[in-house]
């Protein structure tokens, strides 16, 4: 018996609309990662990406638990000597909503160049509206059972 492998015309992407207001994050993170990985899918192979594009809109509504939102620091580096700059999660969260849920689907998505192509395929919106509707997205919640 052969072992299944799907070939690049035998996917078919979906879009799905997720809203992010009072979710959690990493919750919403890991739904997220699931969808674009394809890990539900019935033709979901480790070495192809075979997800879905999702589209993220209320990024600015997104909740933490604990004392995440001043304790919680985003680290970037400008590759210079003493470049290294730190954000707590409150100044992210008020600056740039979409820049959090896209750092936490991003550290859950493998590391090579299948999870950039994966990574590519999520759109994040700080408020309710996106300009994707002619795609058709359905909407999936975040806390959706697995299937």
């Amino acid at each position: 018996m052969k072992t299944y492998s799907p070939r690049k015309a035998d996917l078919d992407s979906q879009w799905h609309l997720i809203d992010a207001s009072g979710e959690t994050l990493g919750r919403l993170a890991s739904r997220v990662a699931q969808l674009l990985r394809g890990k539900a899918n019935p033709r979901f192979a480790p070495h192809m990406d075979t997800g879905d594009h999702v589209i993220v809109v209320n990024a600015d509504k997104i909740v933490v638990t604990g004392n995440k939102a001043q304790q919680k620091l985003y680290y970037r580096h400008s590759g210079y000597p003493g470049g290294l700059k730190v954000t707590t999660y409150a100044q992210l969260i008020k600056a740039r909503p979409e820049r959090v849920i896209e750092h936490a689907v991003k550290g859950m998505l493998p590391k090579k160049a299948l999870g950039r192509a994966m990574y590519r395929k999520l759109r994040v919106y700080k408020g309710p509206n996106h300009p994707h509707a002619g795609q058709l997205p359905r909407a999936a919640s975040a806390s959706e059972e697995r299937v």
